[in-house]
């Protein structure tokens, strides 16, 4: 079967070729409006603070449902003449904008919250229009505030205006992504290119995975900004699919022009090598790219944009790239033949190359002495794998936002003023019961016993709703009747028949506390404490969300590892109809990945050389989606190298004997897990190296699981366990021809 399939896409390789071009400059300007397209905002379907906010935009028509805050330093106290004239002129330039539906400030409510400490500025709450795309008009308040900042200057010379919250975080995010997925690929590209000259010897050679790498990622981002119109994905997509794209398509790329190198230095003709680089290399490279698929497939099991967006960037960049590996390149190595030696550096390897004999004399080595390559080998993953036992899937501490953001800088305004609580509020939204409305006895009591409650909290600074607005014991209709619509829709319902109560964290409380907090509230017994039975409580704001966002990581994560688990053992039971080779493949797998969460304990949750990585100190947890992200990701990369040995070893045993079929293995197919392992490394490390904390503890997750996977793993604990058990590593089955690789 795979014969034919071969012969098919040689022979009619120029409607192969040019199948190829057409996608390709269908899909390149598409891939062109990726960074505009895809969402930066996180979202959990069917989230508690999803739906609070929801209701606060249209039940509530509260013009602050979407917010974002306006940090001003360097200004004379607003509680001042001249700083409230500076104020006003501030919020006069960002009040006549289309997208903003409303300000609030100390000019508002003479609220000390509103009063940076030691008069060291102020800041404004400035609601937007919820129907738009919100992290598009960031730029316009941004011109805004730039050009009344500069009027006021000329008085004010230490005065800065910077905006930040969900929406300006989000539009930051979005171009400091792309701006990094850029460098990170201009990083790349050369290092890659100098390992493949090294691999190859040859610049055609080499050019051909690198050029099949890139192409991968343009069409599986084009792909992306098409699926976007119906089922919306996130940012993440675009550093996953980079990633992912240049270490899988050149791995894939490069064990085939490995092969038809090889056959066509055994006296073949052009087409003739073509066919039997797809024949040996292309079952190796479908079963890979199979398991591969099942990690990013289970993604789409979590009901987060982020998450399912990097499961179907993933199968579609590893499906893509197996696919230009079967037929593109084969045509492509046809029609070039030995012009593939074009641009050699140095002399032409021979199949008894200096390298294949060391690799041969290592093969030797370990099946001579298994178990002392297993002891040797063994202790070192095992001690690491050891240390992912104290893996703490939470929040990190600390700001960890890039610092090059305005975003972030304002943040770091606001906790110089010591108001950094204000960005992170919770927002709790209060049922009253049948009959009961806010402005009757009952329902203003619920309010304010709940409000007097959730202060009580050491984790919380202050609350705010309409019974504080309006401090008296009853419901008072008279000072109702004087608030302004804006601050009455922000507070209550016009039927009044829910209330929101806004709540500031305390300052200096962590995300991991306000999660907590957030969780705890949702336990509270409403009725009972409120007085008011049927009443009923939702949660919004971020903290909120983080709690959503890391309860729905935490519940599926269960069911994502073990289907990734079984159907990889079906995959690879099926492909070298063995039982024991798939076991122990699934085995190692998991010790790599286990190994990588030990590197990452001890790198970044405990802080040791962390500085190497830019880091400030230890962060004491990690990001909820990173141990899901990586599982599934090395749990398949992995099994690359594995399929290539064992399928090299199978292909060896029709001819030789079992120790002899694993020294032939490990000699052939050494030199191309090093280099192939030495370019994914390359290209994690590139993105290890960006400002974004998260893409730089999953860049060394996999850094980490490619390196010992690569080496310890693949190369040493592999074929000492293949020598060890001998034949019956193929029990039932025997070698097929389909298992050649």
């Amino acid at each position: 079967m795979m014969r034919g399939f071969a012969e098919g896409v040689v022979r009619r390789r120029r409607w192969v070729i040019a199948a190829w071009l057409l996608a390709s400059v269908a899909l390149a300007p598409q891939a062109a409006q990726v960074e505009r397209s895809l969402e930066v905002a996180a979202r959990v379907r069917d989230s508690e603070a999803a739906d609070v906010e929801r209701e606060l935009a249209s039940r509530f028509q509260s013009p602050y449902a979407r917010f974002a805050v306006l940090v001003a330093s360097g200004i004379p106290s607003p509680d001042s003449p001249l700083g409230e004239r500076v104020v006003r002129e501030i919020i006069s330039a960002v009040d006549s904008l289309d997208p903003v539906t409303g300000t609030f400030s100390y000019l508002d409510v003479r609220d000390t919250l509103f009063l940076g400490a030691a008069d060291s500025g102020t800041f404004i709450i400035v609601g937007l229009n919820a129907a738009e795309r919100l992290d598009g008009v960031v730029p316009a308040l941004r011109v805004a505030t730039e050009r009344v900042g500069a009027r006021l200057r000329a008085a004010h010379p230490r005065i800065a205006l910077r905006w930040t919250g969900e929406v300006p975080i989000n539009h930051d995010i979005r171009r400091t992504s792309a701006d990094e997925a850029r460098r990170a690929e201009q990083r790349v590209l050369p290092l890659t290119l100098v390992l493949l000259l090294l691999a190859f010897g040859a610049v055609v050679a080499s050019l051909l995975p690198l050029a099949a790498g890139a192409l991968a990622i343009t069409i599986t981002l084009g792909v992306a900004v098409v699926v976007n119109r119906w089922w919306p994905l996130s940012i993440l997509l675009q550093n996953t699919v980079s990633m992912i794209g240049l270490g899988v398509g050149i791995d894939y790329a490069l064990l085939t022009v490995s092969r038809f190198r090889e056959s066509l230095a055994h006296g073949g003709n052009a087409e003739s090598a073509a066919i039997e680089s797809v024949r040996h290399a292309g079952s190796a490279i479908a079963l890979s790219g199979l398991t591969v698929m099942i990690g990013f497939g289970a993604l789409l099991l979590v009901p987060l944009n982020e998450l399912q967006a990097v499961g179907i960037g993933g199968i579609v960049v590893v499906g893509t790239s197996a696919l230009m590996a079967v037929t593109l390149l084969p045509g492509l190595l046809a029609s070039l033949g030995p012009r593939v030696e074009l641009g050699r550096i140095g002399r032409r390897r021979s199949s008894g190359s200096p390298i294949e004999h060391r690799w041969r004399a290592w093969g030797r080595w370990v099946v001579a002495h298994p178990v002392l390559v297993l002891v040797l080998a063994g202790t070192p993953v095992v001690l690491l794998a050891w240390e992912a036992r104290r893996l703490y899937p939470e929040l990190p501490r600390g700001n960890w936002l890039p610092p090059t953001m305005e975003s972030a800088r304002a943040v770091q305004d606001l906790a110089d003023m010591r108001r950094d609580g204000v960005v992170n509020s919770l927002r709790v939204l209060l049922d009253l019961p049948q009959g009961a409305t806010l402005l009757d006895s009952t329902g203003w009591m619920a309010t304010r016993r709940l409000g007097a409650a959730i202060a009580a909290d050491p984790r919380v600074g202050r609350v705010r709703s309409l019974t504080t607005v309006i401090p008296t014991e009853r419901p008072n209709l008279m000072m109702y009747s004087l608030l302004p619509a804006t601050a009455r829709n922000a507070l209550v319902t016009p039927d009044g028949r829910a209330a929101v109560i806004e709540v500031v964290p305390a300052q200096g409380a962590g995300f991991n506390e306000l999660t907590q907090l957030s969780r705890d509230l949702r336990k509270l017994d409403i009725g009972t404490l409120t007085g008011a039975p049927g009443a009923e409580l939702r949660v919004g704001g971020m903290p909120a969300f983080n709690a959503d966002y890391i309860d729905t990581i935490r519940d599926r994560t269960a069911v994502v590892v073990l289907l990734v688990v079984a159907l990889t053992l079906v995959a690879l039971m099926v492909g070298f109809r063995s039982v024991l080779i798939p076991l122990k493949a699934l085995a190692l797998n998991l010790l790599s990945v286990a190994a990588a969460f030990g590197a990452v304990v001890l790198v970044f949750q405990d802080g040791y050389g962390g500085e190497w990585l830019g880091l400030d100190g230890p962060l004491h947890g990690v990001f909820p989606a990173v141990p899901i992200l990586v599982f599934c990701i090395v749990f398949g990369l992995s099994m690359d190298y594995e399929v290539f040995l064992v399928a090299r070893v199978a292909e060896a045993r029709r001819r030789l004997g079992e120790a002899d079929a694993i020294v032939e293995g490990l000699a052939r197919t050494g030199g191309v897990i090093t280099s192939a392992a030495a370019i994914m490394i390359v290209v994690f490390g590139a993105f290890m190296l960006g400002d974004f904390l998260f893409i730089k503890v999953l860049g060394f997750a996999l850094v980490v699981a490619v390196l010992l996977d690569a080496t310890l793993v693949r190369i040493a604990i592999g074929p000492a366990l293949l020598r060890l058990a001998g034949r019956w590593n193929w029990w039932p089955g025997r070698p097929s021809k389909r298992q050649s690789g």
